[in-house]
């Protein structure tokens, strides 16, 4: 009976980020626990989420947006609806660095920071949540008509160093989500986030790269250890399922027990 509470069967998820790292890994995992995956990318040269979840049986198609374009994101849910495609997922996780000293740091890397990771969650989300409610009821027998997970970080919470642009736009997201939540979990529509803590992904190879700054990190993870995009695949398929039906406007910290400390 618990085993089915987590069974995605029959749901479509929506996921931005998917083709590396800690979005990739979530993507499969929502295929893993019987989800079909739309994957929105730049282009469709990486097709390795795709195939990946292909061989899993269940349904993976790319649909070409550019996320640090208002209008083509604005594009995406109409697009989904006239292919006859209905999601009931969003997975908001992509999402771009730029490092500089703040009395440094330049507009053109502050507006495209801020619209990748905030901007596009907001409008993606609003064009989600406005799909979901526009469906008839009766199509949601349970009452839950969808969720969204976004992705936040732990600078949600703490500042960083050289990463104005980024810290502002993950703030801004773990205060997205609580809005949205406020407005949509009565609807049945559950609204949390991810706050992942130092994974061994792309974006921080910077950080592992710097003995000094990788030292104290490691020193602070009382898990004893970086985090793996693995370490994620649970997460989201509770967020995702009926295991979190009164679950909503929550910021998750995955971090190995960095925040407690």
């Amino acid at each position: 009976m618990a085993a089915s509470l987590f069974s995605l069967s029959g749901r479509t998820a929506l996921v931005t980020g998917g083709t590396r790292g800690i979005g990739q890994a979530m993507a499969v995992a929502l295929a893993e626990a019987g989800a079909d995956v739309v994957l929105v990318q730049r282009d469709e040269s990486n097709t390795t989420t795709r195939d990946e979840i292909t061989r899993l049986g269940r349904k993976a198609t790319i649909h070409v947006a550019e996320l640090s374009n208002r209008d083509s994101v604005k594009g995406i849910i109409p697009a989904l609806q006239k292919q006859g495609i209905k999601p009931d997922i969003l997975l908001n996780c992509a999402g771009i660095q730029r490092r500089h000293p703040s009395e440094k740091f330049p507009d053109e890397d502050w507006d495209e920071v801020l619209q990748v990771n905030l901007t596009s969650v907001f409008t993606l989300s609003r064009d989600f949540g406005a799909y979901l409610l526009s469906r008839d009821a009766s199509e949601f027998p349970s009452g839950r008509r969808g969720s969204v997970i976004n992705v936040a970080s732990l600078l949600s919470f703490q500042g960083g160093i050289t990463v104005p642009a980024y810290a502002a736009s993950k703030g801004g997201v773990a205060q997205l989500t609580k809005a949205l939540s406020n407005e949509w979990v009565s609807k049945g529509i559950t609204v949390n986030a991810i706050a992942p803590g130092y994974i061994d992904t792309d974006m921080n190879v910077a950080l592992i790269n710097d003995q000094n700054r990788n030292a104290g990190i490691m020193a602070r993870i009382p898990a004893g250890r970086w985090g793996k995009p693995e370490d994620f695949k649970g997460i989201v398929v509770f967020l995702a399922s009926g295991a979190s039906d009164y679950v909503s406007g929550e910021v998750i910290c995955v971090d190995g027990g960095w925040m407690g400390r």
